[in-house]
């Protein structure tokens, strides 16, 4: 076996593979055209390490070479089988491929990373990691492989965050997720905010059996715990007791209401006939220059639509002084508060990676998928949002010392 590799002939090779690349033929996979190369130099390198081995051991322990064995490897060029040297004793450690080593690059793990974070499943990785490398990899395999990140994620939940955050959106989404023979409903909690030098960052990923207001709470106190001192404005939608929630734990803070769920809640109580022209009176509600505009229009809106449907104008009346918090500011500062779409475009960017699941495995599972899904955002978050010039002066306008002096706050 060792005369074999110090027999192969590189020209002859080079031939056969120039006219391989003419013919069409694809340079990766088991059947690509560098394969048989990096097999020869694999087991070329490794007759090396064992003569070596045996100028080392022969003496002092009667060591000898005891045959080959044959080894299967996974590698970016694809799949093949090496002719492994071994000594009569077991002492020989490889150290190009050591003796447990399935496959030679982390290149093969780092695209099942890829692929699983772009919504791939195992099965569909599976048969494009065998059609691309001709490598058969199983799903207990990849499912070790993107467990390895599992410690990477913890880190990542509990890391220290800044000590003022001017704007945090919050709101969860739901996945269905087998547990114990049953689908179930999971709510997953996200936390985004945006730094006082403008970057968005996702604060927190929490999972729980559906969403209410005293899981956030215990999802506030551990902002707090992880350094949060200040939040300026924080925009939600509107779930019973979310914003006494933020309130009781951050007293300092803003709550705003998002105006689009509350015109989504509005709509559902509106018969077909009569929506296009009460959606039209409600939206000049939060299209008004200023909160006494805002206020008159909803009255007229009241006075005209009130009698038949009451219930949408109780919503608006209990939640006035929170939906009409983003008057307080300047029009830059308003259009980034007034609706939590930022974090529904997160979500939405979450769901294009989910949506071929229709249930997840396991919570863990879950929140893997969600993780990797957040690399990727962030890989899209570059540089600061969208008019940050703008919206930082009217920040420190309005809230002055409390914006800049972070390290100050109690």
């Amino acid at each position: 076996m060792k005369k074999k590799t110090e027999d192969f002939d590189f020209e002859a090779f080079s031939r056969e593979a120039i006219e391989r690349l003419k013919a069409g033929d694809s340079m990766i996979g088991s059947e690509g055209i560098f394969t048989p190369l990096l097999k020869r130099l694999i087991e070329a390198a490794m007759e090396g390490e064992m003569d070596d081995h045996m100028e080392q051991t022969r003496k002092p322990s009667k060591n000898r070479r005891n045959g080959h064995g044959a080894k299967n490897l996974k590698s970016p060029f694809g799949g093949f089988e090496i002719s492994a040297p071994r000594d009569r004793n077991g002492s020989f450690e490889p150290q190009i491929v050591a003796k447990r080593q399935r496959s030679i690059t982390k290149d093969i793990d780092s695209k099942i990373l890829s692929l699983y974070s772009r919504g791939m499943s195992y099965n569909d990785i599976h048969e494009h990691l065998g059609e691309l490398y001709g490598i058969n990899i199983s799903e207990s395999a990849m499912s070790s492989i993107t467990d390895r990140i599992i410690p990477e994620i913890k880190d990542w939940q509990s890391r220290p965050l800044e000590s003022v955050y001017p704007v945090i959106w919050l709101d969860a989404i739901h996945f269905k997720v087998r547990e114990e023979g049953q689908v179930r409903t999971r709510a997953v909690y996200s936390l985004l905010g945006v730094t006082c030098d403008g970057i968005k960052e996702v604060l927190g990923l929490h999972i729980g059996e559906h969403e209410s207001s005293r899981y956030w709470r215990s999802v506030l106190y551990e902002l707090k715990e992880r350094g949060v001192k200040d939040i300026m404005i924080a925009c939600i939608d509107n779930l019973s007791g979310f914003g006494d929630a933020i309130e009781d734990i951050f007293p300092r803070t803003e709550v705003q209401l998002c105006l689009v769920h509350q015109m989504r809640n509005s709509m559902k109580y509106i018969s077909d006939k009569d929506l296009k022209p009460m959606v039209a009176d409600l939206k000049k509600v939060y299209k008004a220059d200023n909160i006494e505009a805002g206020k008159h229009y909803l009255e007229e809106a009241q006075e005209k639509w009130g009698a038949k449907y009451s219930a949408v104008f109780r919503s608006w009346n209990n939640n006035w002084e929170r939906l009409t918090c983003f008057y307080k500011y300047p029009p830059a500062l308003r259009r980034l508060i007034y609706t939590t779409n930022p974090i529904e475009s997160y979500h939405r960017m979450v769901r294009k990676t989910t949506k071929t699941k229709g249930a997840f495995v396991s919570e863990k599972a879950v929140i893997k998928q969600i993780y990797l899904a957040i690399l990727n955002a962030q890989t899209k978050w570059k540089g600061t949002i969208f008019g940050w010039a703008e919206i930082r002066r009217e920040l420190d306008t309005y809230y002055g010392e409390r914006f800049y002096q972070n390290d100050t706050v109690n």
